[in-house]
């Protein structure tokens, strides 16, 4: 590609006969000089933008990469939270569950004394009674005997 330096040093022959007018050729040569270093500048100053902005979408790109993987790790880490929550809650309704039929256990044992130390009393009372009866009886027929001599 030229470059407007080229155009402007450019040197044409100058023929003697038929030739074109140096004045109009110059003229025309520093009026595209003009322009086309206009455009060149232009066309440099685009590439320029356009570099910047391929290496700005690069690096959107690499961030909008870093935040997908950032959303599936953070996605993951949130279910992994959840099945490890819902384990421990499991894990916990299971010790609660077998801590509650171990009670119920204990209780139904615990109500099994009570009622064989009630009927034990129960037994007692009633020998005591037995014995205070026949106690009592022998000494009524002691009064009666005392009464009747």
């Amino acid at each position: 590609m030229l470059t407007p330096l080229d155009i402007e040093n450019k040197k044409f022959s100058k023929q003697m006969m038929n030739g074109y007018s140096v004045a109009e050729v110059d003229d025309f040569l520093d009026e595209l000089t003009a322009d086309y270093e206009k455009l060149y500048k232009e066309n440099a100053d685009l590439k320029e933008k356009l570099e910047t902005a391929n290496n700005n979408l690069t690096q959107y790109k690499s961030i909008e990469t870093t935040l997908q993987n950032t959303l599936v790790m953070a996605q993951s880490t949130a279910e992994n939270i959840q099945n490890v929550a819902k384990q421990q809650a499991d894990q916990l309704i299971k010790e609660a569950e077998s801590e509650a039929k171990q009670s119920v256990l204990e209780l139904e044992q615990e109500v099994v004394l009570k009622q064989k130390e009630l009927e034990n009393t129960k037994k007692q009372f009633d020998i005591y009674k037995a014995k205070m009866e026949s106690l009592l009886i022998s000494q009524l027929e002691l009064l009666k005997d005392m009464n009747a001599e």
